[in-house]
């Protein structure tokens, strides 16, 4: 129960401390619980580049390269309802701060070791196509398809970890360019950025001796992908490459025995480069879809040090259906 209590912190806490790129990480928190803050400061630092790609995936639309393109018989819009869940090849931070430091002192820096372990978020996404294109020879550009993403986050109350959502459901929005529409005899390729938020949250778990709180946790990230794609009969494939981008705000409080202590209000920003790769079995209205990928860069500092440091290459994954006309 602990992993999965650090999984779902975690999963809610992305990028929710990381502080801009190349710049030193000093320590945030003073007094005797010091070392439980600094120590719950970094785990967000740290889960930050993982939980960004669980968070934004792969393709923005399960197996589409290009765009969707008009209607359909020239009565009903063409659409696409993907739903999937991501899964992040990471690691998790131990929380096992040290009690009694010095009450004007600041916490030391340590070496700590991580765990291995699989980060899940599941989501759903639907393309619309709105414009056709202009056509050229035997395919369209310039088709526009108009992007939507549902997040929803429940309340969570047990002896391991609290999370309490302002609300439950979140939309995210966005729009794909179809630089080129998928034919019979050419692929599909298209740009397309996608602007996702999480309600804003509240959360809290604990160990022995030890808590930590994230307050009011404000969280949202914006990714562009580059995408082509190609039908083959019964399979399909496609690739892309993008980048994310994530953006938070929050504050931590953190307890280590009686004592307590509270960190300013935190501010962040981080941003990696994602690459992947579908393939999809077409079975008529229905594709079935595996996704691989990688996310890489960024210089994302922690105050401890870590035995996988928190801005190494990531692989990921994804399983999804997708249905549409």
């Amino acid at each position: 129960m602990r992993f999965l209590s650090a999984v779902a912190v975690a999963s809610l806490a992305v990028a929710s401390s990381v502080q801009a790129q190349g710049v030193p990480a000093t320590s945030q928190c003073t007094g005797v619980a010091n070392d439980a803050c600094q120590q719950a400061v970094d785990f967000f630092r740290y889960m930050a580049p993982q939980l960004g790609t669980a968070f934004t995936g792969g393709n923005t639309t399960l197996a589409q390269g290009g765009s969707l393109g008009g209607r359909t018989l020239g009565l009903i819009p063409k659409f696409a309802v993907s739903a999937r869940v991501n899964v992040v090849m990471g690691n998790i931070p131990t929380f096992s701060p040290t009690p009694g430091l010095p009450a004007s002192g600041t916490a030391t820096s340590k070496s700590l070791t991580t765990s291995t372990g699989l980060v899940p978020m599941p989501g759903i996404d639907v393309a619309v196509g709105v414009f056709k294109g202009i056509p050229l020879g035997v395919s369209n550009v310039g088709g526009v398809d108009v992007l939507l993403s549902a997040t929803y986050l429940p309340k969570i109350n047990n002896t391991d970890i609290t999370i309490t959502p302002d609300k439950p459901l979140s939309i995210g929005y966005g729009l794909r360019v179809g630089l080129l529409q998928e034919s019979l005899v050419a692929p599909g390729i298209g740009f397309s950025f996608l602007s996702r938020k999480l309600p804003m949250t509240t959360l809290s778990t604990s160990t022995t001796g030890a808590s930590m709180t994230v307050n009011d946790l404000d969280l949202s990230s914006f990714a562009w992908r580059l995408t082509v794609s190609k039908s083959l009969l019964l399979f399909g494939i496609a690739a892309g490459v993008g980048q994310d981008k994530y953006d938070a705000s929050t504050q931590i409080s953190a307890t280590s025995g009686v004592a307590s202590v509270n960190t300013p209000a935190l501010t962040s920003e981080a941003t990696r480069t994602n690459y992947f790769a579908d393939i999809s079995m077409n079975l008529f209205v229905m594709k079935l879809v595996g996704t691989i990928g990688m996310v890489s860069g960024g210089d994302i500092k922690t105050f401890n040090s870590y035995d996988n440091p928190a801005d190494k290459s990531r692989v990921y994954g994804s399983v999804g259906v997708r249905f549409g006309l």
